[in-house]
């Protein structure tokens, strides 16, 4: 309906909050320590409100790297202490993978040295702070609900590629130079599709959208600058197709491996960005606002008012990575040679002062102390997997008519979610990673060929555990269909 009569049973409502630090932080997503030297473009943190009779549901998207339990938790306490009706359960966060957002975890003990130097916001203030920024979003939303419909479909944009290749002796690695004459394959699928959530009032008017790629947002990951990366240029470019006044929910699908870094056809991939005139993000802005662009008209002639709503919450217990003595030992090998790195970069420090006066003079150690703890953190997992091998987490599923979302807290690899869409009643799925802390959860094949991504240092849960969540998460879908 698009007459301007149109019977709603669905409520909708929008809010937005800027959440970009106010002062200097250290910055997420490599293992050096990054301090911010300005702002290239604002963090935003974006909220949808649904509700149909007694079910509801608030989406919040934010341009971070991933959402911890600590902030999610303080966003939940803050916005139900704004708004009565909604419940901690109620509320879905997640992160678009942005690599030059704020650290949120303790900050690692390798990078205090430069963050005590400069006197940076650290994880925990500006969680107080940014959890109240986001919190007030939701409520805004929530409060700010009217009668609409909505309307959804599917394109294509190459977006995101698989990020990991294999040589002929089955050895995977992520990244890197594929001008190997030992080069085999890349080692997995690819996820081209975008999926388009619309909301409409009751004129059929376009209010938002929610816009579901397999790609995390990290195309400048390694920027010395707060940025929200791609989803920055792309928000423009559906403004200024569609409206300054538009909301841009983004989702990151199941994407653990894949990015939209080329590890082939790097030149030629390059030349045409000269020929075009554009830069890496603004490529991609226009692959994805075009497609919108493109299925938008034809999706808006089916508009629900008044859709099927369910929605299902779960907390999983996971298997956690399997980890043997084998290793614990071959992870604190590792983590030794990385420690007596980092102790050679302190000492030159120490004996000539006069580095500290040279621009990020932090960046050495800080990157081999962190990879040191990274791999302490194995021998760490495997004393605990005696006592507590399993791993809690959220599944979030809501059923909106024929379509459904499923969410899950990693960084979870194609073949999980190739898994979930393949054997989903709905006539649409859209996966939503990055609904927590965002470790990678390797597929079976990828473990195999190990790899950063795909070993234990990366893997708090494995394969197995991906497995169960795909199979409670097809479970829990095909449940909403069912009743």
């Amino acid at each position: 309906m698009t007459d301007g009569n149109a019977q709603s049973s669905l409520k909708i409502g929008w809010a937005k909050a800027d959440i970009t630090p106010v002062k200097p932080v250290m910055l997420g997503g490599q293992f050096h320590a990054r301090l911010s030297e300005g702002v290239k473009d604002p963090l935003t943190s974006t909220a949808l409100a649904l509700q149909s009779g007694q079910e509801g549901i608030v989406f919040a998207s934010c341009d971070l790297l991933y959402v911890t339990d600590e902030l999610r938790d303080s966003i939940r306490s803050a916005a139900c202490s704004m708004v009565r009706e909604l419940t901690a359960e109620m509320i879905v966060i997640n992160g678009t993978h942005t690599h030059t957002a704020p650290q949120l975890n303790p900050m690692p003990e390798a990078w205090l040295m430069a963050a005590k130097k400069y006197n940076t916001i650290d994880g925990p203030q500006y969680i107080a702070w940014a959890s109240q920024k986001i919190a007030s979003a939701i409520a805004d939303a929530w409060n700010s609900r009217k009668p609409g419909g909505f309307s959804f479909g599917v394109g294509a944009a190459v977006v995101g590629r698989n990020r990991r290749w294999t040589n002929t002796k089955g050895v995977s690695r992520m990244y890197g130079d594929t001008n190997d004459p030992e080069f085999s394959h890349i080692e997995g699928w690819e996820d081209h599709s975008l999926n388009v959530l619309a909301t409409h009032d009751t004129t059929g008017k376009v209010t938002g959208l929610v816009v579901n790629i397999a790609c995390p947002s990290q195309a400048t990951e390694g920027l010395f600058e707060v940025s929200a990366d791609y989803w920055h240029d792309t928000r423009l470019e559906l403004r200024r197709l569609l409206g300054d006044s538009l909301f841009v929910l983004p989702q990151c699908s199941a994407a653990g491996d894949q990015s939209p870094h080329h590890i082939i056809n790097k030149k030629a991939e390059l030349r045409m960005l000269e020929l075009l005139g554009r830069t890496q993000r603004e490529e991609i802005a226009h692959r994805i606002s075009q497609t919108v662009a493109q299925i938008l008209p034809a999706i808006s002639k089916k508009i629900d008012y008044s859709p099927v709503m369910r929605r299902t919450f779960k907390l999983l217990n996971l298997p956690v990575n399997a980890l043997t003595e084998e290793d614990a030992a071959t992870a604190l090998g590792e983590a030794k040679i990385h420690e007596d790195e980092c102790r050679r970069f302190v000492a030159q420090l120490e004996a000539d002062p006069s580095l500290y006066d040279q621009p990020r003079w932090y960046v050495p150690s800080s990157a081999e102390g962190y990879r040191a703890e990274w791999f302490r953190n194995v021998a760490k997992r495997f004393e605990m997997q005696k006592s507590n091998p399993a791993k809690p987490v959220e599944l979030h599923v809501l059923r909106l008519g024929d379509m459904v979302f499923s969410t899950n807290p990693f960084e979870y690899y194609l073949d999980f979610g190739a898994y979930i869409k393949a054997r989903s009643s709905a006539v649409q799925t859209f996966l939503v990673q990055l609904c927590g802390g965002g470790t990678y959860v390797p597929s079976k094949r990828s473990q195999a060929g190990g790899g950063y991504g795909s070993i234990p240092a990366s893997n708090p849960v494995g394969p197995e555990g991906g497995r169960v969540l795909a199979q409670e998460s097809v479970s829990a879908i095909n449940a909403l269909f069912e009743q």
